[in-house]
């Protein structure tokens, strides 16, 4: 590390250094981590927060919550490459199991290189943009990464949920459930639409 390094950053460092290397209770470490390149992308990610939510997940913030939870940062692959470093090389060792990724413009990196790093922990990049898909989804043979549409947080944190489900059956309970809330909606929906007519429908929305 550089002395020019910040006191703030290294200080930020340390702590998932030393989360690392602590011997934690694996039920009060967080499962999913949901990480973007700036706060600016908050919005964008902001649909992996709802459903993670939705399945019942909690924030971690630092204080031991017990359960199936997510963390968020903000990790800049070009201004802090020593925290994207930090957060991927120690991902696997703080319980992480699957890393939500969201970088914007047309050098979204963030993703593929935390892809890189912590590997083999599966990580779901989310173009924040569309300009930013070909750099997501372009990495190269034997480098993999997962990946969805510009904007769709929301389908990043389904597929980080669905892997998770593989090892606990309670989780898939819950996406079996979460899934048929949507189609009762959706039925719902059409009924309404079919009934009302489509004036009164849209005069009802």
């Amino acid at each position: 590390m550089t002395d020019a390094q910040p006191r703030e950053l290294r200080e930020l460092i340390d702590r998932l250094e030393s989360e690392a290397a602590a011997d934690r209770d694996p039920e009060t470490t967080p499962d999913v981590g949901v990480i973007m390149g700036s706060d600016s992308d908050l919005d964008a990610m902001a649909g992996a927060h709802e459903v993670l939510d939705d399945l019942g997940f909690s924030e971690d913030t630092g204080d031991g919550v017990r359960g199936f939870s997510y963390e968020t940062y903000v990790v800049s692959a070009h201004r802090t490459p020593e925290l994207m470093d930090a957060y991927a090389r120690t991902a696997a060792d703080r319980g992480l199991e699957v890393i939500v990724a969201g970088a914007g413009g047309k050098s979204a990196d963030l993703p593929n290189m935390t892809a890189s790093i912590a590997y083999p922990l599966p990580v779901i990049g989310v173009p924040v943009q569309e300009k930013s898909v070909d750099s997501v989804v372009g990495m190269p043979s034997g480098a993999p990464i997962l990946a969805v549409d510009a904007g769709k947080s929301g389908n990043a944190a389904l597929s980080a949920v669905q892997i998770l489900a593989r090892e606990h059956p309670g989780l898939r309970d819950r996406l079996d459930e979460w899934r048929t809330d949507l189609q009762r909606e959706v039925a719902d929906v059409s009924r309404r639409l079919h009934d009302e007519g489509v004036q009164e429908f849209r005069d009802s929305r």
